[in-house]
């Protein structure tokens, strides 16, 4: 096993908007309000929030992420697509193409897309550095170990590697429920 160790970020629901789609659901010329700053470089949460409504129910008060993006992009997670009545795929971020749809209400205005909904792929970001260090590339696949009284092994957890990224595991709710994780604490990469 290996010893090389990375912290762990938690994601709740959340969806990242397109400028168009932004401008929908707040109104024309309407622009992001950062409320923190999140572990990635130039990466935050909004002070923006909407309503998710799917078939059999809604989320309310669902954070937005900015910046904003090429296409606009939901992540839920298991429980939360249940909840709304969905079966959206788990997908690497950005793969939205036959995703699930969903409508999205803001204050301005509602969007009904007709894909865009998905549950996020584990992964964990590193730069160049830790990945060399590893000898990991890219889209590589790897098993994460976490300790504990709840733990286990994750399998097919994606590699993202880039310049700018800073060293950290993202998992969404129902995946830090399982083994009882909070942010911040340690896991370890298999390889």
């Amino acid at each position: 096993m290996s010893d090389f160790k990375v912290p762990v970020g938690i994601s709740n629901r959340h969806l990242h908007l397109s400028e168009a789609d932004l401008h929908k659901l707040f109104g024309e010329g309407a622009k992001l309000t950062v409320k923190k700053d999140l572990s990635q470089k130039g990466q935050f949460a909004c002070e923006e929030v909407v309503n998710l409504i799917g078939p059999k129910g809604s989320l309310n008060n669902v954070r937005v992420l900015g910046p904003t993006r090429k296409q606009t992009q939901i992540e839920v997670s298991n429980t939360d697509a249940r909840a709304l009545g969905l079966e959206p795929p788990v997908r690497d971020s950005g793969d939205l193409k036959e995703s699930t749809p969903i409508k999205i209400v803001g204050p301005k205005g509602e969007l009904n897309l007709t894909e865009g909904c998905i549950v996020a792929k584990r992964h964990v970001h590193m730069n160049d550095e830790d990945a060399a260090k590893l000898g990991l590339k890219d889209k590589q696949i790897v098993k994460v170990s976490v300790k504990g009284n709840r733990g286990l092994v994750f399998e097919e957890v994606l590699i993202r590697v880039h310049p700018t990224f800073v060293l950290e595991m993202h998992i969404d709710t129902d995946e830090a429920n399982a083994c009882g994780l909070k942010n911040g604490e340690l896991v370890y990469v298999l390889v």
